[in-house]
């Protein structure tokens, strides 16, 4: 097993190494490491947050800077200025027995006079974001003249934020550049490209298949009604009294009213964006790091500088618009070996966006019912119970209360005195769950609430639906079943009768099922072909299950190619089905 100490480091550094307790180097850092402290070349690393990128590019930096000039010799840039400091700190650990040396961060959102003075002050390597790096430059604060080292960190990243000006003015300012390292999650059209325009034949380094998350990650997701999202996270922070962890919205005002909401109401959170100053989200952070927080709701630009290893869950309040956003938000959780939980919250018709983040990440996520009142106050009442059965008051408490406790509660049984403290402890969470409502959102939760014992209609038949797709599209059998699973997330075995043609299919499904199946599929394409569904007409005189498709559908003897008249029957309305009693329409009493 390759170890820090079979590296060819300074002796500084493997001192520092081994102060800080680290033995195995992490997949990226035995990639990289031989080939930039041995003999530097450009390089493309490619690997997910928190796979210890900071080391592999930060430990051959320090191995190469001449401690004896005093110029800037290596330039790190990054997308935030959380990241900035983080990088910066984690330097200075391994650099801490090399005297003389000096890192300067400097980044936006603060007083430049400090960092002017840092960048006045001659350092060996700088830090920084691209804005304030240019914005030195042009007050001549700072030369890169010398400079012969670049790295630009979470490049994929500073593309999206709209660096690609900036950062194309920087490398263009750096006449004397020997060598440029790039560090990203993702291999994009516009990264390659400022590869191909920058850097020199190059060479990739990539850690495991794109894309893939962490095994130890439990994916899960909870379908909800869109306006039912505040209140689907509310319980699912009280189902996880224990949560370490943050809660990712797509905006800045998302992160903002959800956090304030979520303070009114009690909960230990506090927000986490571009909009606050430095100071205030310098204070999040300590007190998030000292968990006097229970969670963050933070942008994804804002938790790019987030570097702790203890979350517990990770939240999505909404899916993010690129699918490869995922990746990094759940690898949050679940680092340095432990395990972790990544849920997120969806309406029905981002049931597709969940299946290609899964094709994205090659994992299976799980569905999850939301916890109903019942299930909450059930778990913290066992939480609470773990905390009294684990307390450890100190000894002096006992013998200064003792006699007054008990000459209190001398005519109280135990059982008596142990309801108490709970119902002490849970009444606002029992009184705010005592007629919660059925969040979840789907026919499966519609028909429990009726007490189905089965998905069928009262009538005990199914519905056969018509669907304009067939053989002609490249459909199967197969491929319709996976069509209308993945795109509703209804379960493959309610679906029965599939019957592929040339141009038309159709197939069984039970009768409170086909409202909601019609509603969430005719929205969708297919092979980029808009799908339309319609209730297929029933044989007059026929049974259970012998149907027709839709008049201007059907195929007529010997005329297949045939103009088919217009028929004013089926409209489109799909709130005309399923209303008899019992059927799927209507929301639980």
């Amino acid at each position: 097993m390759i170890s820090f100490s079979s590296f060819q480091m300074r002796e500084e550094l493997t001192q520092a190494i081994s102060d800080l307790g680290f033995e195995t180097p992490t997949p990226i850092q035995q990639k990289v490491l031989p080939q930039l402290l041995s003999e530097p070349i450009d390089i493309i690393g490619l690997a997910q947050t928190g796979t210890g990128k900071t080391a592999a590019y930060g430990l051959p930096l320090l191995h190469h800077v001449d401690l004896n000039l005093r110029h800037v010799q290596c330039l790190v840039l990054s997308p935030t200025r959380e990241l900035c400091m983080q990088i910066q700190e984690e330097m200075s650990k391994y650099g801490c027995h090399m005297r003389g040396l000096r890192i300067a961060a400097v980044y936006g959102g603060v007083p430049i006079s400090g960092q002017l003075r840092d960048a006045r002050a001659n350092p060996q390597i700088v830090v920084a974001t691209p804005g304030r790096l240019i914005d030195l430059l042009e007050r001549k604060a700072l030369s890169l003249d010398h400079l012969q080292y670049v790295v630009l960190d979470e490049a994929d990243e500073m593309l999206n934020m709209g660096f690609r000006e900036d950062i194309e003015l920087i490398l263009k300012n750096t006449p004397e550049r020997e060598h440029t390292w790039l560090f990203s999650a993702t291999m994009s059209n516009e990264v390659r490209g400022i590869a191909k325009r920058f850097m020199k034949e190059w060479q990739e380094f990539s850690v495991g298949a794109a894309n893939v998350t962490n095994a130890n990650i439990d994916h899960q997701y909870f379908v909800t009604n869109h306006h039912n999202r505040f209140e689907t996270l509310r319980r699912l922070l009280d189902f996880a009294p224990g949560i370490y962890g943050i809660i990712f919205t797509r905006t800045k005002q998302d992160a903002q009213e959800v956090s304030e909401k979520l303070m009114k109401m009690g909960y230990h959170v506090s927000p986490l964006h571009g909009d606050m100053d430095q100071k205030m989200r310098t204070k999040v952070m300590e007190r998030f790091k000292s968990r006097q927080l229970q969670a963050i709701v933070a942008t994804d630009v804002a938790a790019r500088g987030i570097d702790v290893n203890d979350i517990t869950h990770v939240i999505n309040y909404e899916l993010p618009d690129d699918p490869e956003v995922y990746t990094h938000r759940s690898g949050r959780t679940a680092r340095a070996g432990k395990s972790g939980i990544c849920m997120s919250i969806v309406s029905p018709k981002q049931i597709s966006n969940i299946r290609q983040i899964e094709k994205l990440v090659k994992q299976r996520f799980n569905k999850s019912d939301i916890p109903d009142g019942a299930d909450v106050v059930r778990k913290r009442i066992v939480f609470y119970m773990d905390q009294i059965a684990n307390a450890a008051p100190q000894p002096d408490f006992a013998k200064l209360y003792h006699d007054s406790i008990h000459e209190q509660f001398a005519d109280m049984d135990k059982d008596e005195l142990i309801r108490r403290l709970i119902w002490l402890q849970l009444k606002e969470t029992i009184d705010a769950y005592q007629d919660s409502e059925d969040l979840n959102a789907g026919f499966e939760n519609k028909l429990k609430d009726r007490n189905h014992d089965s998905m069928h209609d009262r009538s005990g038949r199914t519905v056969r639906i018509f669907i304009n797709i067939g053989e002609k599209d490249g459909l199967t059998t197969g491929k319709l079943v996976g069509f209308i699973t993945e795109s509703t997330d209804v379960e493959a075995n309610i679906i029965e009768r599939v019957t592929v043609r040339e141009l038309s299919s159709y197939f069984n499904v039970p009768g409170d099922a086909a409202e909601y199946i019609i509603e969430h599929l005719s929205s969708k394409k297919f092979k980029s072909r808009k799908v339309r569904l319609e209730i297929a007409e029933q044989r007059s005189g026929g049974g259970g299950g012998d149907f027709r498709g839709p008049r201007e559908d059907r195929p007529r003897a010997g005329s297949e190619n045939r103009p088919r008249p217009q028929s004013s029957r089926f409209t489109g309305d799909i709130r005309s089905y399923g209303n008899r009693e019992g059927g799927y329409k209507g929301k639980r009493k």
